[in-house]
């Protein structure tokens, strides 16, 4: 301690400023550490250094004692030179702290100077100050001795006189205030909100100025509670916007609001009732069915949860009920599109009032208080946000509400129309919706394809059940209708009419809401739902939508004489051609033929099982048009319903004259044929259900024809009517399925469109060939060619000299031609043949025979050339009577039978090339020429060459 204490003194000493300190410890530092040198210490970085190596201690605590604490750093065992080193260090510092406060102090001189000269001037002006204060008081003083007390008294008198006038001011203001209750009650019963919302805060504005009296602080809670009343009705008169909006009321709600300065809150609770609103509605309609189903009213059901309520329902209010809730719901919302097109021209005209207010008031900006436009444009975005969060709400609340509805009620019992009205009803509300809000109806959308996926599935299976029994109970008469007849007339594609005005853009005509072009709310176009209803009229009211519809479809109909080209039982599901009318269920039922003369200008051939497939179509296009999300698996069973159809008059009226290669259909029509009874046709055995069981996949039994049907009768050239009948309707089908095909493209996904192309590639364009079978099946059965085989062998044909008189079989072929000419005449009687089906049957008739003739010369056993030369005027002969029959020209393998006789002529070495190129006749055809031909005058060994060479070319064939 006492060597701590020696120190310590000897520091305090140094500190103090002595010169021999100063040099000892000058020449301590010189000794010591001999590199420091001046230049050093005056370098920035080197001083910026030491100051950093100073401890932090030093700058904390004004009080702080230095030399205690750097004595307290001493270690216990010191030495000299440790002490020394401390001493040097702390010399430094000192040093380098001087330095820096002197650089301070000179750099900051000017403004040292400066302060110093204000501080003068400050001085001055206080004297001054005090003078003035001096002389005051001496005058004051002055004038209280001069003047009298009288003159005292009258001021003191005056000055009371002007306070009682001021207090009776005062009091006629408060008794005005307190008659002002009653007034404020009248303008609330005009519903003058604004002018009360301003009187009241008038009142206030007074009652806050002579609060000093106690009766006015009283009145100052009435006038609160007032306050708090005009709120209330406020709030009513909100509330009541939401069931019916009226631009009047709503605007002097709203600058009630503004004047209040609670624009905000009036928002919120705008919000707020309309949500209430939609609850409570929506549960007053469907409580009241419930009630209906229920046959009663009971206090059980005012309890009962909305869920469970919807679960009460009876399918037969499930429709009508529907429809009043989409009534209710669609006045709120049209009241929610009016609020916000009020707002959007609140904002445009407030915009155009600030930019006019601006452009008047540059010269006073100074004085425009700042807070008043950004409060007012706080709000305005405030409002503007709430409103597009709100929309939104607004429809997500009606989904949440309507969707239970619709899980509430099983509909895969309802009738199809039935169904198709509450897709219909959807479809517009959904429709609607996206209108105010620009969203998405997911919801909806989803619970839709929950009701509707099964739905379909059982419909679509009855309807193949149904198609089954018409055809099965199919008379196979054409329906009478006129030659301008189109689908498009028929009631269940009167949802596609108004498309078709413009032809054109079909492919790009979006058929959702066929008769609006739905607008968002900005937009504000009068197209839309809110501008055909905005101000009268509910769009789920049926008379209102056939009356907007009549309107904009009046002038295609002007000239369309569409009731008159329709026949009133073709709008009927099923025509019984003897009464005309519409049984009610189908059965077997003999067929009275309209009778139609041969130049008779007809209409399209179908039946009643086509106008039903077409109707089918129609239907099921409204599905698609209306079930987005099962769009495809419609478009699938309506091409079901088509291959059906087409498998249908293949089996009737074509396989019974099959002769295994489908005469002549292409390979894509016989693997199309192939594919349908692989995947829809199901083998029909004795004893089997009445619809084959097929959970997964929707197979129907192959239908067999009525028994009423004659299609073995020569009498009626083997049903030629009612086949024609069955495969010409089956092609119009196919024209009317080609187009509808715009619109289906149009309502099927775009990642599924792959298969639409394929179906009408590989099914509906190919159906027309399902022509060539059924008329080619009919000429062959009408031209009998049995006897004329038999009476060409009975020809010599080995004679010696040239006929000039053809043999008696072309008589009889031709007098067949004859009698089938005459047949087919008078069977056009009843129903004219299209001309693809005349020209195929004469086409197919004449190769026939044409056949038969080369099928005659191969059964020749010898044959002289004047034989041949007979077989040559035989088949001129022919042709000559022929073409006076028809009028087909050229004549249909004329050329196979010419090239047959001539190669009677051919030598030995033409004919073996004959053979090679000619593999169009048969194995017996050529043997017949080398054995009666050229090769009767063969060796035997070229003969066997001959023959074997056929065998090898029947073979390549196989």
């Amino acid at each position: 301690m006492a060597f701590k204490s020696k120190f310590k003194n000897l520091f305090r000493s140094s500190r103090g400023g002595g010169t021999a300190a100063e040099e000892a410890q000058t020449s301590a530092e010189t000794m010591t550490i001999p590199e420091i040198k001046e230049d050093r210490r005056e370098n920035p970085m080197v001083i910026e250094e030491i100051l950093e190596s100073i401890d932090r201690e030093y700058y904390n605590d004004p009080s702080f004692d230095a030399t205690d604490y750097t004595l307290q750093t001493i270690p216990h065992e010191v030495s000299v030179a440790s002490i020394d080193e401390m001493r040097i260090k702390l010399r430094l510092q000192h040093q380098a702290v001087s330095k820096k406060l002197a650089d301070l102090v000179l750099a900051n001189h000017e403004a040292f100077v400066e302060e110093l000269r204000r501080v003068t001037e400050i001085e001055n002006v206080l004297q001054s100050a005090k003078g003035i204060c001096i002389t005051g008081r001496r005058h004051l003083a002055s004038a209280k001795q001069g003047v009298a007390v009288g003159g005292i008294s009258i001021l003191a008198k005056h000055r009371k006189r002007q306070k009682v006038l001021a207090v009776l001011e005062s009091l006629k203001t408060i008794k005005t205030l307190q008659k002002t209750d009653v007034k404020l009650r009248e303008i609330l019963e005009e519903e003058n909100y604004p002018a009360a919302v301003q009187l009241c805060l008038e009142c206030q504005q007074a009652a806050s100025t002579f609060k000093e009296y106690t009766c006015v602080s009283e009145l100052s809670s009435t006038l609160q509670d007032t306050q708090d009343q005009i709120e209330e009705r406020l709030d009513k008169a909100l509330e009541k916007t939401c069931f019916g909006f009226d631009m009047h009321h709503y605007e002097n709600v709203q600058t009630a609001y503004r004047l209040l300065g609670k624009t905000q809150m009036a928002m919120d609770q705008l919000h707020m009732h309309f949500t209430q609103a939609i609850y409570s509605v929506s549960r007053r309609v469907v409580l009241q069915y419930a009630e209906k189903s229920a046959g009663q009213v009971t206090d059980g059901l005012q309890r009962t949860p909305y869920i469970d309520l919807c679960k009460k329902l009876h399918s037969a209010h499930f429709l009508p009920g529907l429809t009043d809730l989409c009534k209710a719901l669609w006045e709120i919302m049209r009241s929610y599109y009016h609020v916000l097109r009020w707002h959007e021209r609140f904002d445009e005209a407030s915009a155009s009032t600030e930019k006019l207010d601006e452009a008047d008031d540059d010269w006073t900006e100074a004085d425009t208080p700042l807070s008043l436009p950004k409060e007012t444009s706080f709000n305005r975005l405030y409002i503007k946000k709430k409103l597009e969060h709100g929309v939104r709400r607004v429809w997500q609340d009606v989904q949440q509400r309507v969707k239970p509805y619709l899980l509430g009620t099983d509909l895969s019992q309802f009738h199809i129309d039935n169904f198709l009205q509450v897709l219909h009803k959807l479809d517009r509300l959904m429709s609607i919706g996206e209108e105010l809000s620009g969203s998405e109806s997911k919801d909806l959308h989803d619970c839709i394809r929950m009701q509707s996926s099964n739905y379909f599935k059982n419909y679509h299976r009855a309807r193949l059940g149904e198609l089954r029994m018409f055809l099965e109970n199919e008379g196979w008469e054409a329906c009478p209708v006129r030659a301008s007849f189109s689908i498009f007339q028929l009631h269940e594609f009167r949802f596609l009419r108004p498309a078709f005005d413009n032809r054109p853009n079909l492919a790009e005509t979006s058929f959702g809401s066929t008769m609006t072009s739905a607008t968002g709310v900005d937009g504000g176009s009068d197209a839309g739902w809110f501008g055909r209803f905005s101000l009268h009229g509910n769009p789920f009211d049926e008379t209102s939508v056939e009356d907007e519809e009549e309107i904009m479809t009046e002038e295609m109909e002007k000239d369309a004489d569409d009731d008159d080209d329709v026949a009133e039982e073709l709008k009927q599901d099923f025509v019984d051609e003897e009464t005309g009318e519409a049984p009610r269920r189908p059965s077997s039922y003999k067929v009275k033929a309209p009778v139609r003369q041969a130049n008779e200008v007809s209409g399209p051939i179908l039946t009643n099982s086509t106008l039903m497939i077409v109707r089918f179509f129609g239907k099921y296009m409204q599905m698609m048009n209306l079930l987005k999300p099962i769009a495809f698996d419609v478009m699938q069973s309506m091409s079901q319903l088509f291959d059906f159809y087409l498998y249908t008059i293949y089996a009737f009226f074509a396989s019974d004259r099959n002769d295994g290669n489908h005469f002549g259909l292409s390979p894509k029509m016989t693997a199309t044929l192939e594919r349908i009874s692989s995947n829809l046709i199901s083998p029909y055995h004795e004893g089997s259900p009445t619809s084959p069981v097929s959970p997964d996949n929707i197979k129907v039994y192959e239908p067999r024809v009525s028994p009423m049907v004659q299609l073995q009768s020569p009498l009626n050239l083997f049903g030629l009517t009612e086949r024609q009948v069955g495969v010409e309707s089956l092609v119009y089908l196919a024209s009317q399925f080609d187009l509808l095909r715009p619109h289906l493209e149009s309502l099927t996904p775009q990642s599924k469109r792959a298969f639409l192309t394929q179906f009408y590639s590989q099914t509906v364009s190919i159906a027309i060939e399902i022509r060539k079978p059924v008329y080619r099946g009919i000429a062959d059965r009408v031209l009998v060619l049995d006897k004329v085989l038999p009476k060409m062998h009975q020809v010599k044909w080995d004679i010696k000299e040239i006929m000039s008189q053809h043999s008696p079989y072309v008589d009889l072929l031709l007098e067949e031609f004859s009698s089938f000419k005459e047949r087919l005449r008078i069977a056009e009687q009843r129903l004219p043949l299209p001309p693809e089906g005349r020209e195929m049957m004469w086409t197919h008739c004449i190769r026939l025979a044409n056949r038969a003739f080369v099928e005659g010369f191969a059964g020749v056993k010898k044959c002289s050339n004047e034989g041949r030369a007979l077989m040559q005027l035989d088949f001129q002969q022919f042709l000559v009577k022929l073409e006076q029959l028809t009028n087909i020209r050229p004549i249909p393998d004329k050329q196979y039978v010419e090239t047959y006789i001539k190669a009677y002529y051919l030598t030995e070495a033409d004919l073996e090339q004959w053979l090679r190129t000619h593999k169009e006749y048969s194995n017996k055809h050529l043997t017949s020429l080398v054995n009666s031909g050229m090769g009767g005058h063969l060796g035997r060994k070229s003969k066997q060459r001959l023959l074997s060479l056929i065998e090898e070319i029947d073979k390549s064939r196989r």
